[in-house]
């Protein structure tokens, strides 16, 4: 049944493509993809996938552009390679946050990205809790958006929290529509920071938290934690306001610059975050940081696509 299913990884997240085979019951295939002493990009793909479905499981996090071009080239050699079909599983998309043209004369990179992994030859896009939802158009090809929010249902009900304490603040109004599908989910309340820009420049500030947040359990819910100064902003105001603990689910830790250092001074109890992006030893002795996997996730969507089967079930 999965014979001509085969997996492929790049350096981008090799634990995750690990943890996904494992749960698929389905061996890596093997590739060698490094740098030249010139600092070029090489793939030579050493299993035979003429005819094959191939996957290649391959976040396009830090370092991005290292990670873009491994994703690209590893593409265009399965392809030479006749590959039945090229799946581009990218479980972190890079660029997601330049999505449309905010400002003058500022390109739409995720547009850029999409059309970098078509001509290679890609046939289809996985991804995971795309940053805006309009990415997915920005392909001429299938492209299936997972979500991590079962992931972060199930483990904050693992937690024995009760709901009725429970209230899901999204950081800003951008997001309230995906916190508001968490806190229907676990049945509970919903509160929105209200965030203003400061000048002209991308700082901003919380002014206000729209909702009943005093005396309850206060999850903050978005897509990406990156410096983590909005997260932790938002944080301090709930705590401000009453809120009894602090929680945040995230489904991409990013956590760059000094973010564990200000995730460790602040009131936030604990940090869920998915391994979409692989954690630096570092960043995994943080106390407050704990990572969930989606491999189970990314396993079932690789056998479903290669069965042509619905993936409608992934999503309840």
């Amino acid at each position: 049944m999965f014979s001509k299913l085969k997996l492929f990884t790049g350096n981008a997240n090799v634990a995750l493509a690990t943890e996904v085979a494992a749960f698929a019951g389905i061996p890596l295939s093997d590739a060698d993809v490094f740098k030249f002493s010139n600092d070029d990009t090489f793939v030579k793909i050493n299993d035979n996938v003429r005819g094959s479905d191939v996957f290649i499981i391959q976040p396009t996090c830090y370092p991005v552009n290292d990670n873009m071009m491994e994703l690209l080239i590893m593409i265009d050699a399965l392809r030479r390679a006749s590959a039945s079909r090229i799946n581009c599983v990218i479980p972190y998309y890079g660029y997601a946050r330049s999505d449309k043209k905010d400002q003058p004369r500022v390109p739409i990179t995720a547009k850029l990205v999409a059309d970098l992994i078509t001509v290679a030859g890609a046939d289809r896009v996985i991804t995971v809790d795309l940053h805006a939802d309009q990415i997915q158009g920005f392909f001429n090809l299938p492209v299936d958006n997972l979500f991590s929010l079962p992931i972060f249902i199930r483990h904050i009900k693992s937690l024995g929290l009760d709901v009725n304490d429970i209230v899901v603040v999204s950081p800003d109004s951008g997001g309230a529509n995906r916190a508001r599908q968490f806190a229907k989910r676990l049945n509970c309340a919903l509160a929105i920071g209200d965030k203003r820009r400061i000048g002209n420049n991308n700082n901003s500030e919380v002014l206000h938290i729209i909702g009943e947040v005093k005396d309850k359990i206060a999850i903050i819910f978005d897509d990406i934690i990156d410096t983590g100064g909005s997260m932790i902003q938002i944080a301090g105001k709930l705590k401000s306001e009453g809120t009894k603990h602090i929680y945040a689910c995230c489904a991409h830790g990013v956590l760059s610059n000094n973010a564990v250092e200000k995730l460790e001074k602040s009131p936030i109890d604990k940090l869920f975050i998915t391994n979409t992006i692989p954690l630096s030893e570092e960043k995994k002795g943080c106390d407050k940081v704990v990572q969930l996997s989606i491999a189970e996730l990314l396993s079932l969507a690789i056998k479903k696509v290669h069965l042509e089967e619905s993936l409608s079930i992934l999503f309840k």
